[in-house]
């Protein structure tokens, strides 16, 4: 039997490793799953909002499975959560590699969308293995993984794209065999027996689960944050490949190299900056620099008037990732340990309750620009609705922020 993981560099490395395993294979379908539903579409307006619906599928498993896997790796433990996950997600693939049509994509997302439910183990795994002051840091060194994943993934995908439309999604079934292998037999187990907390499917259940929010009044305004924070992201699944594609002719390849130049920014943003930002800042405004940086890089990406703006909107949206490290952090520090994994997976509910309607808004909103006759003729209104919203998660974040620290 393996002993539990103490907070030592070894157990976050290998944390880490998972993580950009699973990222780098989600990402590497990302360039070519909006043309590949285009071409079952026959047309880009279609695609825009069947594209919002496949990810709005994701977002509805994530919602129903993300509180049971949450509990459930409360009650035996991070490891077995995780590898089952891996596991999942290789099968997935492999059904989406093989897909003849939309009905068996759609049920690829919906499989897709319970299996990655197992970020919420790792974010609860690094909880497990950091003390609450070093939590900021620690979600940073997440988040700059998953950077790192979105700079091979969309890159990789982008170029395997380019031979064959489902290349990519076979190399993701691979690699997420690989993380089932390397978490068998390396990955360590975080959560000690004695902290464990027996499964409860009132806990368990997405709306029990979003009990915990209430709580705390600090924790529910903080989860409104991270639900619109949530909601503005969406407009990148939802629209953001489709747009490039559109507006300034982008191929499979290029759209891959500008997604990975966004994960390569976002990974120096939450791995090199979250730390000594908040070390001077504190998490509070550390946040709502985030959030405004995001809101800002959104505002110009939907005003870009050429493919050379539309890149450089991301160098002030990569200011994005250094607000959820601080988001979680400020909330980890309003429950008990062996509260983690549910509220993980109640942030994972709230995430996905904003996933379920955000990609059908903003589909049925790029849908609407591009349409034959249109009345609203600027493709461009999605990321500008998607700044706005990001813009009042920055004003609630400040005033809620604000009473979370003095409650800790």
């Amino acid at each position: 039997m393996q002993q539990p993981a103490t907070a030592s560099r070894s157990a976050i490395g290998f944390i880490l490793v998972v993580a950009i395993l699973d990222i780098v294979a989600m990402g590497i379908v990302i360039p070519v799953l909006p043309p590949l539903i285009e071409e079952f579409a026959g047309s880009t307006a279609d695609a825009g909002w069947i594209n919002g619906v496949f990810v709005a599928l994701w977002a509805l498993m994530q919602f129903v499975a993300s509180p049971v896997i949450g509990s459930l790796s409360d009650r035996y433990g991070r490891r077995p959560v995780i590898l089952l996950s891996a596991a999942g997600l290789a099968a997935d693939y492999v059904l989406m590699a093989l897909a003849p049509d939309l009905w068996w994509l759609a049920v690829g997302r919906i499989v897709a969308g319970i299996t990655s439910s197992s970020f919420t183990t790792v974010y609860a795994y690094m909880a497990d293995v950091t003390p609450p002051e070093g939590r900021a840091k620690a979600y940073g060194l997440i988040g700059a993984a998953f950077g790192g994943g979105f700079v091979l993934g969309p890159l990789i995908g982008g170029v395997l794209g380019e031979i064959s439309p489902r290349a990519p999604f076979w190399f993701a079934a691979a690699l997420s065999a690989l993380v089932f292998v390397y978490g068998l037999f390396v990955m360590p187990e975080s959560l000690a027996p004695e902290k464990r907390m027996a499964f409860s499917w009132r806990r368990a259940n997405p709306f029990g689960a979003l009990m915990l929010l209430k709580s705390h009044r600090e924790l529910s305004g903080l989860a409104t944050v991270n639900f619109l924070l949530h909601f503005s992201h969406h407009v990148f699944s939802a629209v953001w490949v489709l747009y490039a594609g559109h507006q300034f002719a982008l191929t499979s390849a290029q759209v891959g190299i500008l997604l990975a130049g966004a994960g390569a920014l976002d990974m120096v943003t939450q791995g090199l900056l979250v730390g000594p930002v908040t070390k001077r800042l504190g998490d509070r405004k550390t946040m709502i620099v985030g959030l405004l940086g995001g809101a800002t890089g959104l505002a110009a990406m939907g005003l870009a008037p050429d493919v050379v703006w539309f890149a450089l909107a991301l160098l002030p949206n990569a200011l994005w990732g250094l607000a959820m490290p601080t988001l979680q952090s400020l909330m980890t520090r309003l429950v008990s340990e062996s509260e983690q994994g549910q509220l993980q997976g109640a942030n994972m509910s709230v995430a996905s309750i904003a996933g379920v309607a955000s990609p059908v808004f903003f589909g049925w909103v790029y849908s609407l620009t591009v349409a034959e006759g249109t009345t609203l003729p600027f493709p461009g209104a999605s990321f500008l609705i998607a700044s706005a919203i990001l813009a009042l998660g920055a004003c609630l974040g400040w005033a809620v922020a604000r009473r979370a620290m003095r409650a800790v």
